[in-house]
């Protein structure tokens, strides 16, 4: 097996999906509210990394000569592990160390 190319390959479409993913993300979604009424640039967000991980898996089933469908199985499921953790170290890299409290609202007692 080329496991060379495997791993290059799976690692390039991860970067590629997944990091397109975040950064249309991040760029867009100043706020929760683009969040929950997508337009269609958000939703290719979720076709992006599915996208990457089947053409990388195309690729190296074409570019093999012997065991191209395990070698093709290989590069899809790891660079789905990949995107995964592209995903993952994201969220914690963007997410708040101390979580903001919200101001207590004064009230009129009296």
């Amino acid at each position: 097996m080329r496991l060379k190319l495997v791993m290059v390959v799976a690692a390039i479409a991860a970067l590629v999906g997944a990091g397109s993913s975040v950064a249309i993300i991040l760029s867009r979604s100043t706020s929760v509210h683009v969040l929950s009424s997508p337009d269609l640039v958000i939703t290719s967000t979720l076709v992006l990394p599915i996208a990457c991980v089947i053409l990388a898996a195309f690729f190296v089933y074409r570019h093999t000569a012997r065991r191209r469908k395990t070698q093709a199985l290989l590069t899809g499921v790891l660079a789905a592990f990949l995107s995964l953790g592209v995903f993952i170290l994201a969220s914690i890299i963007t997410s708040r160390n101390t979580p903001t409290q919200p101001q207590p609202t004064p009230r009129n007692i009296g």
